[in-house]
């Protein structure tokens, strides 16, 4: 359980590749761009010394950047791997014919994991001969700073895979989220959209500004998420418990959610809440921004780290 093949040099092959190196593995990395994998151990070499500077690394960064190697062929990156992690483009077909291949190649037994966002493992894996030990493993960009990965069998999955690769996960230093069968979207997304459509929503009825459904989420939902999930949110928001919190707000829930028809992104609707953005943030500055926010990433998680249970 010491060599990882990361199939995909892009922005998740790489953040996968930091993740796995930093815990010690080593890591074939490939992409069949031949020029991606130098392009991903150049933004390794410069990432590591921040993640360092951060105490989110416990080697130095030369050290942890020298277990990543690229590699020539596919063949030759999963050759004695333990795991495989594919990061390629969300494209079924491609990823179709791409677990064709691995499966062709890879020794029976080694799981065989997806970081796709939303395709579901049975819609690429079901006419291989080695399905069952292929699953979704979806991690939240960049999976170094944000640590939850979502696991997804498809429904001829071994449970035994799913086992495995948890406990790899949790050896990689991530925390494993295990759905017990496939769902669109998984579990971090149909969250993620129930939130983000409800905005969209209160915006487009006139209820309140973006500036301000950002400041609610920052400044309120968001601070207790940080280190606590809904059901502990409300339990813990009520003398009695959960069961006396749906007692007292739950006919308030079941009237909201009867409002909470989907939202419909029109044209208008999305050039006006993009046009906002733009006036907050040019495009020409989102790539600073978007180092803004891995740093604050880095600056919470760190504190995290400091933090009890």
């Amino acid at each position: 359980m010491s060599r990882i093949a990361v199939i995909g040099g892009g922005f998740i092959g790489r953040a996968w590749s930091i993740v796995f190196a930093r815990a010690g593995f080593e890591v074939a990395l490939w992409d069949p761009d031949a020029t991606a994998g130098a392009a991903a151990r150049g933004f390794i070499g410069e990432r590591l010394p921040e993640l360092h500077a951060a105490g989110l690394l416990d080697e130095a960064p030369d050290t942890v950047l020298a277990r990543i190697h690229v590699q020539a062929t596919l063949e030759a990156a999963v050759d004695g791997a333990a795991h495989v992690q594919e990061n390629g483009p969300e494209d079924v077909e491609v990823k179709r014919a791409t677990f064709a291949r691995l499966d062709a190649v890879v020794p029976a037994g080694v799981p065989l994991a997806s970081s796709t966002s939303g395709i579901p493992a049975s819609a690429f894996t079901e006419g291989l001969a080695g399905r069952g030990r292929c699953l979704v493993a979806h991690p939240v960009n960049p999976p170094y700073l944000v640590p939850l990965v979502e696991l997804c069998p498809a429904p001829w999955t071994d449970p035994a895979v799913m086992d495995r690769t948890a406990a790899l996960m949790r050896r990689a230093r991530m925390v494993p989220a295990v759905l017990k069968r496939e769902v669109a979207g998984f579990v971090l997304n149909r969250l993620q959209i129930a939130l983000v459509s409800e905005a969209f929503r209160l915006v487009a009825d006139g209820v309140i500004s973006a500036e301000d459904v950002d400041a609610t989420v920052k400044h309120g939902l968001g601070l207790r998420w940080s280190f606590m999930g809904p059901f502990e949110t409300i339990d813990l928001n009520a003398p009695g418990g959960l069961a006396d919190y749906i007692g007292r707000y739950g006919p308030l829930y079941e009237q909201v959610e009867r409002e909470m028809a989907p939202i419909d992104f029109t044209p208008s609707l999305v050039d006006g809440l993009h046009g906002a953005q733009r006036e907050k943030l040019a495009m020409a500055d989102h790539p600073a921004r978007q180092a803004w926010r891995d740093r604050r990433l880095m600056a919470l998680l760190a504190h995290k780290k400091t933090q009890p249970e």
